[in-house]
């Protein structure tokens, strides 16, 4: 378990399931287009399967201090250990953002993508219509790398997705 103050990153058990397919589907800010929508439990379960068995990433489940509920999932992945980079993402309940669990959850990740792994970057993409989880980025150290103009389509019109990257150095002088 790696732990926070807010928030601890476990691994996922089989009776999260049911809570991250409630999540994920809540969540209309996900921007993984590898994650089945809509979301059915046994798809859910193989794509935790193949995310564990492939080598190229991990997901936790994000859990509070306070009373140990599984509040979403945040994953490191795409992991190229040649180059030593990798992609982040997180998903949390949507009646828990602005308390500061996802950028607690963040800051252990990196810590764990930068102490642990050993990685020199990690990189995201993010909607341009998702302003909090922007500010969590950048409060994170996160830097706008690049723009997806027109890239998703949602809520009737295109939109651009940002791409953002933290190197390993500015992790070391940058805390969330």
């Amino acid at each position: 378990m790696h732990t926070g103050k807010k928030v601890r990153l476990r691994a996922i058990r089989e009776e999260d399931l049911d809570t991250i397919v409630r999540i994920w589907m809540d969540n209309s800010l996900l921007a993984s287009d590898k994650i089945p929508y809509p979301l059915e439990l046994e798809e859910v379960r193989e794509y935790l399967k193949k995310i564990r068995s492939d080598g190229n990433g991990y997901i936790f489940a994000v859990e509070t201090l306070a009373d140990h509920s599984m509040i979403g999932t945040i994953n490191v992945s795409g992991i190229n250990w040649h180059h030593r980079y990798a992609y982040v993402g997180i998903s949390l309940d949507s009646e828990l953002h602005n308390r500061g669990c996802g950028t607690d959850a963040m800051e252990i990740l990196l810590r764990f993508i930068f102490e642990e792994m050993n990685l020199h970057k990690v990189k995201l993409e993010v909607f341009e219509f998702n302003p909090r989880a922007i500010r969590v980025y950048e409060k994170c150290g996160f830097r706008q790398e690049g723009r997806l103009r027109e890239e998703i389509f949602r809520y009737g019109r295109y939109h651009d997705v940002l791409v953002m990257g933290l190197l390993q150095e500015e992790y070391r002088s940058t805390t969330c």
